[in-house]
């Protein structure tokens, strides 16, 4: 028996091409075994495979009775067919996915079963393809219950075979044809162990990217950028902002973008009494004090090794801590309580405080030497009521993680909800609008997050409502639209600031923008400045 013959045959379109095709392979005793027309334009593509028996007519000789077909503009041999392609990308995808899939036809036989199915079911190769679904040793035949309409999520099962125990969570859905009739099955089956992994590396914020801050705004943009090009310098970060901002975030992915050898190490100074601070942070050698461990303990800046140390609330460190922080910043050394050998430290310093450190240095609560030594770059992270424009991106962002959490799909927020997201001050920055978010997904029952959904603290205390949820707003036939409503609440932020602010670029300064850009934005909103 001959290879079987594939050509590629292209025409002018026009109706009967099949038809001719057809007639002619039948002439020769030839047996189609495929045949695909994909039009393009006025032209026609052909792909026929034919079965070449040994008495069949020679290739060239079919070419030759072929090509003398009218309209016929190209015609060759061809190695693979287009569905031919299409099975082999569609089974290096599936071969490639760390997901079981098996997949069976209306009278539950195998039609697709991929690398992982295969090894967990102990079915090398095609072996299993064309088998019905009950030869194979599967732990049930849920499967076959989608040919009726049913369908399962996340239904555990176990499998036991010669090569163990195998725990998994199953999704079972039915497969339909264009007229809704169903024709198969496929279940998705993964790996408890692979969740639990998955899980665990979600649960844990370790490696937080710049590409993980949400926001759009000019301020946050700029933080980000400046973070970014000062993110593998050795010298000191500390970071400025208001409770809430998401300066530990910052801090993380500074260290993940410094690629350092090292872990992230965090530290909250202000929660840490004055005894144990230095106990935590520089370690103790054994029997330094009653109950010290006999072995002793390194310190967070030996743990930290060439890592960062991460000093949050460095605002709020005790002061007799202060000056021996100083010391170990200056040498670069530390001595363990009780000890007398200086250990040498390679860690990074970023510190954080939510505290106005200048005014706390007036006030001598905070060592004017430490304080210049920690700022040699500093990040300001600008609150949410400066960057009302990333709002909804947050809220989004936050609805989409707690609906993944809660197995809903993610619900859009109505211009009514953002309108009350826009008025509120947000005292409690980032993390109080992920409580407000989580908060409305939970609370909300439909696709659409309404006001009545969103509420903040002082709307509620002890799960009770303090007040009525404010009535949504009638919409008017101008300004419902999101940009409209943003453009009004910029508009109404400089419009405040203006009237505290001793001039344009002080206000400029309050808002966490450039000069030109607030300038710009007068233009934009066509913003009078009032002399005196």
């Amino acid at each position: 028996m001959q290879p079987n013959l594939k050509l590629r045959l292209r025409f002018v379109d026009r109706i009967g091409i099949v038809s001719d095709i057809a007639a002619i392979l039948t002439q020769n005793g030839l047996n189609i075994l495929s045949m695909e027309v994909v039009r393009e334009g006025t032209h026609s593509l052909v792909y026929i495979e034919t079965e070449m028996e040994s008495d069949s007519p020679g290739r060239q000789e079919i070419i030759e009775a072929l090509s003398k077909i009218p309209d016929l503009t190209d015609l060759g041999p061809i190695r693979v067919l287009p569905h031919e392609e299409r099975e082999n990308r569609f089974r290096v995808v599936l071969d490639n996915i760390s997901d079981g899939v098996i997949a069976v036809n209306a009278n539950g036989k195998i039609t697709v079963m991929n690398r992982v199915a295969r090894k967990t079911v102990l079915c090398p190769g095609e072996a299993g393809i064309g088998k019905h679904l009950k030869d194979l040793n599967l732990p049930d035949d849920s499967i076959l219950e989608c040919l009726n309409g049913k369908q399962y999520t996340n239904l555990k099962k176990n499998l036991i075979n010669e090569k163990g125990r195998f725990s998994y969570f199953a999704t079972g859905r039915s497969i339909s044809d264009s007229s809704g009739a169903i024709v198969g099955a496929v279940e998705i089956g993964r790996d408890m162990k692979e969740i639990r992994q998955l899980a665990k590396s979600l649960s844990e914020p370790a490696h937080i990217a710049f590409s993980d801050i949400v926001g759009k705004s000019e301020p946050i943009q700029d933080a980000i950028s400046f973070a970014q090009r000062i993110a593998g310098a050795e010298a000191i970060v500390s970071i400025r902002g208001e409770s809430g901002t998401g300066k530990e975030v910052f801090a993380r992915a500074i260290h993940s973008e410094s690629r350092r050898a090292g872990p992230f190490i965090p530290i909250n100074c202000a929660a840490l009494p004055e005894p144990l601070f230095e106990s935590e942070l520089f370690g103790y050698s054994g029997g330094a004090f009653t109950g010290a461990k006999k072995e002793g303990k390194g310190g967070l800046f030996e743990l930290a090794g060439h890592g960062t140390l991460f000093l949050d609330e460095i605002g709020e460190m005790p002061c007799g801590s202060q000056a021996k922080i100083l010391r170990v910043i200056q040498e670069r050394q530390v001595r363990r309580i009780g000890g007398n050998r200086e250990i040498p430290i390679h860690c990074r310093i970023i510190t954080a405080t939510n505290q106005n450190l200048e005014s706390r240095v007036k006030n001598n609560a905070f060592r004017e030497d430490l304080y210049y030594r920690i700022n040699v770059l500093p990040i300001h992270i600008p609150p949410l009521r400066e960057r009302p424009g990333d709002i909804p991106l947050l809220a989004d962002h936050f609805l989409f993680k707690v609906a993944a959490r809660l197995g809903k799909d993610t619900p859009a927020i109505s211009i009514e909800g953002l309108n009350k997201l826009f008025h509120h001050n947000w005292p409690g920055n980032v993390r109080e609008l992920k409580n407000v978010a989580e908060r409305a997904a939970i609370l909300s029952d439909s696709t659409v997050i309404q006001p009545e959904h969103i509420l903040f603290s002082y709307e509620i205390e002890g799960g009770i409502r303090k007040t009525p949820p404010p009535k949504p707003r009638a919409r008017s036939q101008q300004g419902t639209t999101l940009p409209e409503m943003m453009d009004r609440y910029e508009l109404q932020v400089i419009s405040e600031t203006m009237k505290t602010a001793g001039s344009i670029r002080q206000a400029a300064q309050t808002l966490g923008v450039s000069h030109t850009t607030l300038l710009n934005k007068f233009k934009k909103h066509q913003f009078k400045v009032e002399r005196n």
